[in-house]
């Protein structure tokens, strides 16, 4: 019996326009972000959803906030589907990593099977509690719809594991923008990836990644590592 889990990353908050780095911390959904949370509602509004789960962050929850309004449902909320604990980044703007924390910079761009966050959660323990987590709701809910509103690294960690990756090649795995909509198909112990980081509800105007610099230099060494 297939299970379909429709990932969405949360829309735009403080942490994303101001470019500070906001693992816990809980930042609130920027003006944009709201209207990014409000297209990615209307867009799911006649998509068979059953079920929605949210990280138990604010910018997550205001964004399950739109989908909870158009689809009728409550919000199951966890912990669990935390963004990663940033440890001493929390709060750092990421201009400042790279010579605070030259080593711990590099592992996060090049090596994340190896990066420890300083005073948080290796990248290793942070696959993990997001996976456990995954199961945990495909296992919860058997043959239904889950919409999972969620943190841009923990998409991308989790979809390196979709698509039968080691962690050190997370690298090649893209950011989503804010509020990309990602479904995988659970049946018979195999994922299936349906739809990856689409963004077609928001136009270029509304989009977060496609407004910042560091987007597109991400971009030319993704493609440079392809």
């Amino acid at each position: 019996m297939r299970t379909r889990l429709i990932f969405v990353r949360h829309a735009e908050a403080e942490g994303n326009l101001y470019r500070i780095f906001h693992g816990w911390t809980d930042g609130s959904l920027t003006e944009k972000g709201h209207v990014q949370a409000k297209l990615v509602a209307e867009r799911l509004k006649d998509v068979p959803i059953d079920v929605l789960y949210s990280s138990s962050l604010k910018r997550t929850l205001q964004t399950a906030g739109y989908i909870a309004e158009v689809k009728n449902l409550p919000i199951i909320r966890t912990d669990k589907l935390k963004e990663i604990n940033g440890g001493d980044w929390e709060g750092r703007r990421w201009e400042e990593l790279p010579k605070l924390y030259p080593h711990e910079n590099d592992t996060w761009e090049n090596q994340p099977h190896i990066h420890q966050m300083p005073n948080g959660e290796s990248m290793v323990e942070f696959q993990q509690r997001i996976i456990k987590e995954v199961e945990k709701i495909i296992s919860d809910n058997v043959g239904k719809n889950v919409c999972i509103v969620t943190h841009g690294t923990a998409i991308r960690s989790i979809m390196c594991y979709f698509e039968g990756c080691d962690l050190e090649e997370m690298v090649k795995t893209p950011w989503y923008d804010n509020t990309a909509v990602t479904v995988v198909d659970y049946e018979d112990g195999k994922y299936k990836v349906v739809l990856a980081g689409d963004v077609s509800h928001l136009d270029k105007e509304v989009s977060t990644l496609q407004n910042q610099d560091w987007w597109q230099e991400h971009m030319e060494k993704l493609n440079d590592k392809g």
